[in-house]
């Protein structure tokens, strides 16, 4: 074990590596998820179409693919991304994808009354979304946001294979000079346990406080 701390510094790299990609990932994820999720309401045939095209392509096909698609495919047309920002668009476009059901769902389960409430008001598309629908529909897209992001912090790990430095790469170079195995994986097994167990109270939190005075029990994330 003393022989894998010696490589404490490069543990603590990747470690900034995937909290970034983490982040950066989920606000991409968030973005196209209500993009997304809302174009599915539109009156626009094009943009619904649009909006089904997207999500059950990157739902569809497998995240590593996507990955090795962005990294390794784009540069043969011209195009050529850093490794950070493939993997940052490869998770938050897969992840995306799976957050605008869990929008579309959350908008869909505001009874319908309140959407004839809003007609009646004679509040334009945007009102209505503003000040009716999305105010009831984020609280309960909350705790399912909350898993997706675990599961978004767990496919960062093969990033690794488009040579991002995080954690999965570290601990490689790690068994690769000192022939270790168990010791450098056990270590980033905690890590990235750790780095859930934030992200989990972190949503928690922001659900507690979001939910308060509205008398809507919690889930916690798993």
């Amino acid at each position: 074990m003393d022989q894998v701390l010696e490589y404490s510094p490069i543990l603590i790299e990747g470690t900034i590596t995937t909290i970034e990609l983490t982040v950066a990932s989920a606000i991409v994820a968030l973005i196209l998820s209500f993009v997304v999720g809302l174009s599915r309401f539109s009156r626009f045939a094009a943009i619904r179409i649009a909006a089904i095209v997207y999500l059950e392509f990157f739902r569809g096909t497998s995240a590593i693919v996507q990955m090795f698609f962005m990294f390794y495919v784009l540069p043969l047309l011209g195009v050529h991304l850093a490794p950070l920002l493939a993997g940052i668009i490869a998770c938050g476009f897969n992840l995306g994808s799976y957050g605008s059901e869990v929008v579309r769902g959350a908008v869909q389960s505001v009874p319908r009354a309140q959407h004839e409430a809003a007609i009646a008001l004679n509040y334009t598309t945007y009102q209505k979304f503003r000040y009716v629908l999305l105010p009831q529909a984020i609280p309960v897209m909350i705790p399912t946001f909350g898993n997706l992001l675990i599961e978004l912090l767990k496919l960062t790990a093969v990033a690794s294979l488009i040579t991002i430095s995080d954690l999965t790469f570290m601990a490689q170079i790690i068994r690769v000079q000192t022939a270790l195995t168990l010791e450098p994986f056990l270590i980033i097994m905690v890590i990235y346990f750790l780095i859930a167990s934030c992200l989990v109270g972190i949503v928690d939190f922001i659900a507690k406080k979001i939910n308060k005075g509205r008398n809507i029990t919690v889930r916690k994330g798993i």
